[in-house]
């Protein structure tokens, strides 16, 4: 017997059905959330926060408990590589839609964050 196995990854926000979707965690007071979020919806998220992000007195702070399930799209990534083509599409840097993002890119989109 053949079994075929599909999953479909959706936004939390809007209900759209893409492969690149990824998953986000949210801390806030303690209290965490994960969301399911398109490249383009993460984006408006990050445009949301930055201010209070990047606030003179924030302090960015590491580790915490590692979340249960798969923590990115299915094209896996220590980070949201889809976030990255879409800042470096909008930046004019030539970038792939899929495979790796090229170091360069990525310290020139962290540079900017």
């Amino acid at each position: 017997m053949a079994q075929k196995v599909v999953t479909t990854y959706v936004d939390d926000l809007t209900g759209e059905e893409s492969s690149e979707i990824s998953t986000h965690s949210i801390l806030i007071d303690g209290a965490g959330v994960e969301i399911d979020l398109t490249g383009e919806n993460y984006e408006e998220l990050l445009e949301l926060l930055n201010p209070y992000l990047h606030a003179d007195g924030a302090r960015r702070i590491r580790g915490g408990a590692k979340a249960k399930g798969r923590s990115k799209a299915p094209t896996g990534g220590k980070d949201d590589s889809s976030a990255i083509r879409a800042w470096a599409k909008a930046n004019g840097f030539e970038v792939s839609d899929r495979g790796r993002v090229p170091a360069s890119v990525r310290e020139a989109y962290e540079k900017a964050r």
